[in-house]
């Protein structure tokens, strides 16, 4: 009786571990789909913008995602496969017509940006529990929302581009709302903003802000026209779609 007394007190006291909130993030309610328009606003040094307008449809907690760029006219017609595996790597595939061919994206290139945004492949999976150490530090209040802080290592089945990220999650709603990744070097590489929503019961992400300070560049990526629980079908993520760009 007196070890549960203690240990229910250290419970208590020092609550989740860094790991059990990542589990909570992991397991927290999400659409079955989702489908939106995406704008992307690129914007670099001197303050010059380029926006790409990309229709998205994702399954599976975004495990499962397929996008087809709208705008801008050089851009028509490029589109992206990924599909996240577990236990082996994930399948990340682009269509350049171009080109007229599918290039296939390695794990060994998940930092390389995409599309010459500020997010890296990488910074557009999910992050996997096992291929992580998780650290619980003091938590603190960002934008009146108190927030757990995690320090999240990468390990070496990662094969990650970062040493490190500190991660800010809404105690609320589970979401993330803001992120620091460093450099292999362990200088500050990314920050990253996140501006959630609720929908049909869900929170979901409608808005994200990457700057990269290492080049002083930025990236705004807003989901527009969200829907969720549409009843997206698996057969839509194969490679012959990358090439059909849906009516709906």
């Amino acid at each position: 009786m007196k070890t549960f007394l203690i240990y229910f007190y250290s419970v208590f006291l020092f609550g989740q571990t860094g790991l059990e909130v990542a589990k909570m993030v992991d397991n927290r309610k999400k659409p079955k789909d989702q489908s939106n328009i995406t704008k992307m606003i690129l914007t670099n040094s001197k303050g010059k913008k380029r926006i790409n307008i990309i229709k998205s449809k994702s399954m599976d907690s975004n495990k499962k995602q397929i996008m087809w760029f709208i705008e801008p006219k050089d851009d028509k017609g490029v589109s992206f496969l990924k599909i996240e595996n577990q236990g082996k790597d994930d399948e990340m595939r682009m269509w350049l017509p171009a080109f007229k061919k599918v290039r296939r994206i390695s794990s060994k290139r998940k930092g390389d940006s995409f599309m010459g945004s500020d997010l890296s492949y990488e910074d557009m999976s999910s992050r996997k529990i096992d291929e992580h150490k998780y650290s619980r530090l003091e938590d603190q209040v960002v934008n009146d929302k108190l927030c757990y802080q995690l320090e999240v290592i990468p390990n070496e089945k990662a094969s990650s581009s970062y040493s490190k990220h500190l991660s800010w999650i809404d105690q609320s709603t589970l979401m993330i709302i803001k992120e620091e990744s460093y450099d292999k070097r362990g200088e500050l590489k990314k920050t990253k903003k996140f501006y959630n929503t609720e929908l049909k019961g869900y929170s979901v992400m409608e808005r994200v802000f990457v700057k990269d300070v290492q080049k002083k560049h930025s990236t705004e990526v807003t989901f527009e026209g969200l829907e969720v629980d549409s009843g997206i079908k698996e057969s839509l993520f194969q490679e012959k779609n990358l090439k059909r760009l849906p009516r709906n």
